[in-house]
């Protein structure tokens, strides 16, 4: 069993959700009481805040995740799993300097998409993935489009995984404000919905959402585990 290193701490809910999904996944697969090989480099979410959000300096924010990425590499991982979707904008710039690959979550998310024959993706995250280019670019190499919600809808987006979502939180208003976003988007012309956001399907399942709908956690714990047992 290959060793999985996870970046996270962005936020701890989510990474707590990682952890699980996984771990249940591997036992369904490999049976018994087998449990993931797992190495964890849980980052301080507020270091990563002040210098995103506070002061606007990008490469502090990378410098941050690239430290943990070679901590990883040097506890034995095998390749590195990111449980956060913004943060995958630093890939291509920490790729080069390490020995072991990423698994991007926007190319399990593109393959899942397409392999549905789907092909007008609203994406729904916090307001780095809204309006950074990795999303549409992954899932233009698939012949995919990405539909971005507009203003209104990015702040509410925003707002409520900033203020909730990473707190814990999750209201039936807020679900509801959701629901509602995913059906215009889907009158604008998306035929699904990528919850690009890992504390996203926490809030909404997919089974709940008005169009078809991706959970980037559940899709990326799965191709983590098909590696590691692979």
């Amino acid at each position: 069993m290959k060793k999985i290193g996870m970046i996270g701490g962005l936020s701890w809910v989510s990474t707590a959700e990682y952890y699980k999904r996984i771990n249940e996944m591997t036992q369904a697969q490999a049976g018994g009481v087998a449990s993931a090989r797992i190495v964890l480099e849980s980052v301080n979410r507020q270091e990563y805040v002040d210098a995103v959000i506070e002061r606007g300096d990008e490469g502090a924010a990378c410098a941050q995740i690239g430290r943990s990425a070679r901590a990883l590499q040097a506890a034995g991982a095998d390749f590195i799993v990111i449980t956060c979707n913004d943060v995958h904008r630093f890939v291509p710039e920490l790729q080069p300097g390490l020995d072991i690959g990423f698994l991007h979550i926007a190319e399990v998310t593109a393959q899942a998409i397409k392999a549905r024959g789907l092909r007008k993706v609203a994406i729904l995250g916090v307001r780095k993935t809204m309006e950074s280019d990795f999303y549409p670019e992954i899932l233009a190499r698939s012949g995919l489009e990405a539909i971005i919600p507009d203003e209104e809808e990015k702040r509410l987006i925003h707002d409520s995984i900033y203020e909730e979502l990473v707190n814990n939180r999750f209201r039936d208003q807020t679900r509801r404000e959701y629901q509602r976003i995913i059906a215009d988007m889907g009158r604008r012309g998306a035929d699904c919905v990528a919850f690009a956001c890992t504390e996203i399907p926490l809030l909404l399942a997919p089974q709940d959402s008005p169009l078809p709908a991706f959970s980037t956690t559940e899709l990326h714990c799965r191709a983590a585990v098909a590696r590691a047992l692979a």
